[in-house]
C-alpha cells in the first residue's frame, strides 16, 4: 500500500510534485477559518493504520503550528507511522545563544515538535541541508531526526553549468568547509574569501584562496535571505578576474527583494535554487532562476 502523504497550506505546491511520481497516495484534509482567524482543519482521508508523510516547512510561527496541530491529530486517528517532511526549517538563525538570556529558538521549535504524540511504528522528521548540523540534535523524545542532504541536486547543477574549468566557491571562510566537500566530490578547486572585520558590522575581503581568473565561478550557499553576501561575494570574485559567475542554493528566501538585487549587481548569470522554500513559488518563469525539485528525495 502507498504512503499516505499530506501537506500544510502552503506547502501543497511540493505535494503535488512528491504525488506526480507516483509512490503516495493523496491525503485529503479541510482548512478554513473563523471570522477571528482561528484555523480550523479536518482530516478527510481515512488514516488508520497507514504510513503518513506530512510535508510542511516552518516558515512562519503561524506554519509551525499548522504542521504541529496536523502531525498531533494525524497520529491521534490512529496513523501507523508519521514521517514530517521539513524542506526548510526556518529558525536556523538562532541556533545558540550568544549573549546571555538569548532564546534559542531552534531549540524550543524542535523541542515543540518533539511532543507531537507518538505513533505505533514512532515518528521521524526529515530536515534538508540544515543551517547548522547541530539543529538535528534539538529534536528529543521519540522524534528521530534525519539530516537529508541535497549535494546530487547541487552537484548536478554546478557540473552542467560549470563545464571543464570551474572553481567551486563559497561566500566565506565559515562554508569553506562544505564547499570544499562538494569541490572534492567533483574533483575541482575550491574558493573562499578572507575577510578582517573594521568595525562594528563593516568588514572588508583581505584575500582569496585560490585563483579564479578566467575560471567560471559557481558560488554555494545553503541559504540566501536578502543576497547581500552573495552580491557582495560575486563582485568580489569578477574583480579577481573569474569568468561567468553561477550561484546555487538549498534554501531560495529572496526577502527584501533579494532576487532584484542578484540581478542587479550584473555578474551573476544564473541562480539556480530547490523548492524547499515557499518563495520559489513566485519565480515560476522568471528566465534568471533555474528551480530544482526536492520531490524525488521525500518520496523517490
Amino acid at each position: 500500500m502507498k504512503k499516505l502523504l499530506f501537506a500544510i497550506t502552503g506547502y501543497e505546491y511540493l505535494a503535488e510534485k512528491v504525488l506526480a511520481l507516483g509512490h503516495c497516495e493523496r491525503g485529503e484534509i479541510e482548512v478554513s477559518h473563523f471570522t477571528d482567524g482561528e484555523r480550523y482543519q479536518r482530516i478527510l482521508s481515512n488514516v488508520e493504520g497507514r504510513e503518513v508523510l506530512l510535508i510542511g516547512g516552518t516558515v512562519s510561527d503561524s506554519a509551525t503550528l499548522e504542521l504541529y496541530d496536523l502531525a498531533s491529530s494525524l497520529v491521534s486517528y490512529g496513523a501507523d507511522s508519521l514521517t514530517l517532511v521539513i524542506p526548510y526549517f526556518g529558525y536556523s538563525t538562532m541556533e545558540r545563544a550568544v549573549k546571555p538570556g538569548e532564546i534559542v529558538t531552534a531549540k524550543t521549535r524542535a523541542r515543540l515538535l518533539s511532543a507531537i504524540p507518538k505513533s505505533n511504528r514512532g515518528n521521524k522528521v526529515m530536515l534538508f541541508d540544515l543551517h547548522s548540523e547541530g539543529i538535528q540534535y534539538y529534536f528529543e523524545q521519540d522524534l528521530y531526526p534525519v539530516h537529508v542532504y541535497c549535494k546530487d541536486i547541487v552537484i548536478e547543477a554546478a557540473t552542467r553549468y560549470g563545464g571543464d574549468n570551474f572553481v567551486m566557491a563559497s561566500t566565506d571562510a565559515g562554508r569553506a568547509k562544505w564547499v570544499e566537500s562538494l569541490a572534492n566530490d567533483m574533483g575541482v578547486n575550491a574558493a573562499f574569501i578572507l575577510k578582517r572585520r573594521l568595525k562594528g558590522d563593516h568588514t572588508e575581503v583581505s584575500a582569496i584562496n585560490a585563483d579564479v581568473a578566467c575560471k567560471t565561478v559557481i558560488i554555494y550557499d545553503d541559504m540566501i535571505r536578502s543576497g547581500g553576501s552573495i552580491v557582495n561575494a560575486a563582485l568580489t570574485y569578477k574583480n579577481a578576474g573569474a569568468g561567468d559567475i553561477y550561484v546555487i542554493t538549498t534554501h531560495g528566501l529572496f526577502v527584501n527583494d533579494g532576487i532584484g538585487k542578484l540581478k542587479a549587481c550584473g555578474v551573476i548569470k544564473k541562480l539556480i535554487c530547490t523548492d524547499t522554500h515557499v518563495n520559489c513559488k513566485d519565480l515560476e518563469g522568471d528566465d534568471f532562476v533555474e528551480v530544482k525539485s526536492v520531490a524525488g528525495l521525500i518520496c523517490g
